[in-house]
């Protein structure tokens, strides 16, 4: 089911059109340090997960991003994204919902989902260690793991954090996942 989901197109436009309107809400406030206006600063990513045959649209890899104009502050603002997960290079979809189809996986999950998405065994792992050991720990997850009866199980991460999302429709769930962890990277440079 997740996996149907991870080869639809309109995910990824949709995705995209979700990001649009958090950049452009967050380009009419002004800067959070000294009150000036914002300035667009979006720039090219280019992110990797998307499935092979997948066509997300024109403009997918802009990053929506934002410099003060104040003069002597400057600071760079990132609006919330569903799309990415702060400076990683994998879609936050992906990311999540790879790792969780990966937990208590055989080897031939591994094998489809390297088909799939072109991210090899060593990413996986590396995305399973950053799940249950440095997301754990970020200012962000402290914050918000209270919000969670029960508590959401570190080792079991990403897979307990998604099972608290459940809605009857498996987009609402990966949407409301989504726009959760968006937080974790809306921040100023």
């Amino acid at each position: 089911m997740y996996l149907d989901l991870l080869e639809d197109s309109n995910l990824y436009k949709f995705l995209f059109q979700i990001d649009q309107d958090l950049a452009e809400q967050a380009g009419r406030s002004p800067c959070r340090f000294c009150g000036a206006r914002l300035h667009s600063a979006c720039y090219l990513r280019r992110p990797r997960g998307l499935p092979a045959g997948i066509d997300p649209g024109p403009g997918f890899g802009v990053c929506f991003s934002f410099c003060c104009s104040g003069e002597g502050c400057r600071r760079r603002h990132r609006p919330p994204s569903v799309r990415f997960l702060g400076p990683k290079v994998y879609l936050a979809v992906c990311v999540a919902l790879i790792t969780f189809m990966r937990q208590g996986s055989t080897p031939r999950t591994t094998g489809q989902l390297k088909k799939l998405f072109r991210v090899d065994r060593r990413t996986l792992s590396r995305w399973r260690r950053w799940w249950q050991t440095i997301f754990p720990i970020t200012a962000f997850w402290r914050r918000m793991r209270a919000r969670f009866m029960p508590p959401v199980k570190d080792a079991d991460l990403p897979q307990s954090l998604i099972e608290r999302f459940t809605q009857d429709a498996v987009l609402e769930c990966v949407m409301a996942m989504l726009r959760f962890l968006s937080t974790t990277m809306a921040t100023p440079f």
